[in-house]
């Protein structure tokens, strides 16, 4: 897919892909080779009818296309930009052991463009149930599950603490990889579905715990919010973000245009990112676009980065220097950063997840000069809610427990997405989301009656 230039989308939040145009798009839906048994579908978390909706593209019926991608998948302009097709759909597909696969994400980000500028119709819901469902957060899982449950006929009333929905989507993804219009337009979909979107509304506070227990089914989708961080001296100095914190600021609270918007952040010269996930390469091209110097460090080799493999190159393109095998052990400073203290690591044996374990060199200490440090090492479940409901119960890094359909331990209460896996991909909140808005569905049909 075509991208703006390097020297021009630094300077600006507009999204670095251009799109493809509709020959592109039936040339490369084309190239799909129709199998009968269709291993793509298996890889994708949504079970989105993939053939179908090529072939669609292929003959030229965008709209027919997008009409298959929505029997399954609501958000598909949002997941075409940021699934990671490539260990999912696209991974699964035949083509790839000999070619390229077929580029499916970008497909189906076209195929939801297109429709949108059309102004599309919303699905269609099924008759009024009477039951009626709390889904708290609106990040991807919270979406998906409030979608598919009013598509079932239900009563929904989504709950956001944020001034605007969308969870991780507004907040945590830049809008040069996903521009906010969409988000909102996807959004303003599943509001036209009949669902009720109350934002400023803290669940557990400012909407108690019988209120919200009152539902016939309550479905949690709070998300990964609470960021985890090194625990190494100096985390206390000024100029030390998470990259929740700093990412936030800036994609959802404007601190890019301060004073228009009163949410400041440290406007650095040369900012560290420690990690090396796609929420680290966020973050330091989010500081590439600020006017920063920016050095991500990453305790493995870059060959074990976590993120996906555009998103680091991007950030190399971008003016990214990436430091490897190396791990922060102080930061620097008086009251203000002024530098990270860093100490080599080698790799040793593989560890649970099956990558080298890094072990540090004694006596490698070196230190990389900054007056900023972003830290993007991972988050656990937001605890605001989650914390407040006797009767939960948890895994070892406070995930609630569900079992395979998304059932919590008190009865009634449903939960998926980081909430319940820990921090993972936006498709895989969604697919656990609709796993357990079916499950729903059958309890609330099962009671009727009650």
């Amino acid at each position: 897919m075509a991208e703006r230039p390097v020297a021009e989308r630094v300077r600006d939040f507009s999204e670095v892909d251009t799109g493809l145009s509709p020959q592109e798009a039936i040339e490369e839906a084309q190239r799909c080779l129709q199998c009968k048994k269709p291993s793509c579908v298996k890889g994708c978390p949504v079970e989105v009818n993939i053939p179908a909706f090529l072939a669609c593209v292929a003959g030229g019926d965008f709209l027919g296309a997008a009409r298959i991608i929505k029997q399954d998948n609501l958000l598909p302009a949002i997941c075409g930009r940021v699934c990671p097709q490539e260990v999912q759909c696209e991974g699964a597909c035949l083509l790839g052991a000999k070619d390229s696969p077929v580029r499916i994400g970008d497909l189906e980000r076209f195929v939801a463009d297109y429709e949108r500028a059309l102004a599309p119709r919303p699905p269609t819901r099924a008759e009024p149930t009477g039951r009626r469902v709390a889904v708290v957060g609106s990040g991807p899982a919270g979406l998906t599950a409030a979608a598919e449950l009013a598509r079932l006929g239900h009563t929904v009333v989504l709950f956001e603490s944020l001034h605007e929905p969308g969870g991780v989507l507004v907040y945590g993804i830049p809008g040069f990889r996903l521009p906010k219009d969409i988000v909102r337009a996807e959004i303003d979909q599943i509001r036209e579905m009949g669902v009720q979107i109350l934002t400023n509304h803290l669940a557990g506070t400012s909407v108690s715990l019988p209120e919200l227990l009152a539902f016939d089914a309550v479905f949690l989708g709070t998300g990964a919010g609470l960021p985890f961080f090194l625990g190494i001296p100096g985390e206390n100095l000024n100029g030390v973000y998470s990259a929740n914190e700093f990412l936030t600021r800036v994609n959802l609270m404007h601190a890019d245009r301060f004073p228009e918007f009163d949410t400041p952040v440290r406007h650095a010269a040369r900012v560290v990112v420690v990690g090396g996930g796609n929420v680290a390469m966020d973050a330091a091209r989010v500081a590439r676009r600020l006017g920063a110097r920016v050095t991500l460090v990453y305790r493995r080799r870059e060959e074990d980065f976590p993120a996906r493999k555009a998103e680091v190159a991007r950030a190399r393109e971008e003016g990214v220097e990436f430091v490897t095998c190396a791990n922060p052990v102080r930061i620097l400073g008086d009251q203000c950063v002024t530098g990270v203290e860093c100490e080599r690591m080698e790799m040793c044996g593989a560890d649970e997840s099956g990558r080298p374990e890094p072990v540090a060199i004694p006596g490698s200490q070196f230190t990389i000069d900054a007056d900023m440090v972003i830290e993007a090492i991972g988050q656990g479940p937001n605890p605001l809610l989650i914390g407040r409901l006797p009767g939960l119960a948890y895994g070892r890094r406070g995930n609630v427990l569900v079992d395979g359909e998304g059932r919590t331990a008190i009865p009634k209460v449903f939960a998926a997405g980081d909430v319940a896996t820990g921090a993972a991909t936006v498709i895989l909140a969604m697919g656990g989301a609709k796993k357990a808005a079916r499950a729903i569905d059958r309890m609330l049909r099962d009671r009727v009656g009650e």
